[in-house]
């Protein structure tokens, strides 16, 4: 027995240093996935990988993606790994794949390919990414705090959309950025909308200065011209929102985020006798530590 506790350690080291992650590595501001490129991310070599693998809860995981909206109290997990393969000096391949998960809503996959040329005072991203639920149901989820799916979605089942991500930098500790997206988001069948896509697009901008960042991303979502269906929703309908966040690094590798989802929106959340649900954008204020181990 004295032996197989000595042993133990041992085999489980494998397992421990699989889940090491560089200190640098934050989900929400790591990788390329939101801003490709900033002062903390590494480059690969012309010709070399570098491949990289994070877990964090969402608290973690800013959620200041151009793409699509997530609560950010809903709780889960966020699991990411990326791959980057340097082509020249300048420009990079990637691709990656993010999985969100949560217990009282169905999970949802991102997978993203894309490029980015770095100068050293800019950088400049273009991707293309997919987003989606696998085994989604339509059916109510009646397990307390429950929350919409994507971009304020409770019948969301997958989206495809393109982005482009940019940053300047104005000095060695400050940089701005930019970034935009436009996709498609489809919905599963029999959803009291009555729709079944809606076009998205989204504009970001945000400020760094030393360890403080801040952010903010309006997004504006239509159904599919030509998709309208009489007596549900107007087909010339849109629903706008705005989010703003900001997140200062602390210097025991640790982060403190607050903000607003839906700070100023447009549009009814609630079922009314002129039509049927529409998407929840209600503003939710957050403040969120997250902590690397």
């Amino acid at each position: 027995m004295r032996r197989l506790l000595l042993t133990l350690p041992l085999l489980c080291m494998p397992l421990i240093a699989a889940g090491q992650t560089s200190p640098n590595d934050q989900i929400g501001n790591a990788a390329w996935f939101q801003q490709p490129n900033s002062k903390n991310n590494q480059q690969p070599a012309p010709g070399s990988l570098l491949v990289q693998s994070q877990s964090a809860t969402t608290a973690g995981a800013q959620n200041n993606d151009t793409s699509l909206s997530f609560n950010p109290l809903s709780g889960g997990t966020v699991n990411a790994s990326s791959v980057q393969v340097g082509v020249t000096p300048n420009v990079t391949a990637q691709a990656g794949v993010t999985q969100r998960s949560w217990v009282s809503q169905p999970r949802i996959i991102s997978s993203e390919v894309g490029a980015t040329y770095n100068s050293g005072r800019y950088s400049l991203g273009v991707s293309v990414a997919q987003d989606q639920s696998p085994n989604a149901t339509p059916l109510p989820r009646v397990l307390p705090g429950a929350v919409p799916g994507v971009n304020g979605l409770t019948d969301f089942d997958n989206s495809t959309q393109v982005n482009a991500r940019g940053r300047y930098a104005l000095n060695g500790n400050s940089g701005v950025l930019l970034g935009a997206s436009m996709g498609r988001i489809h919905l599963l069948p029999g959803n009291l909308m009555g729709l079944s896509t809606l076009d998205q697009r989204a504009l970001s901008f945000g400020v760094e200065h030393g360890s403080v960042s801040g952010n903010i991303v309006g997004r504006t979502m239509q159904p599919e011209p030509g998709m309208g269906v009489p007596g549900t929703l107007n087909a010339d309908r849109r629903w706008n929102s705005i989010d703003l966040g900001v997140t200062w690094r602390l210097p025991w590798q640790g982060s403190l985020s607050f903000g607003a989802q839906n700070l100023w929106s447009s549009g009814n959340a609630t079922s009314t006798p002129a039509g049927p649900p529409e998407p929840d954008q209600s503003r939710t204020p957050y403040v969120q530590y997250h902590q690397d181990l």
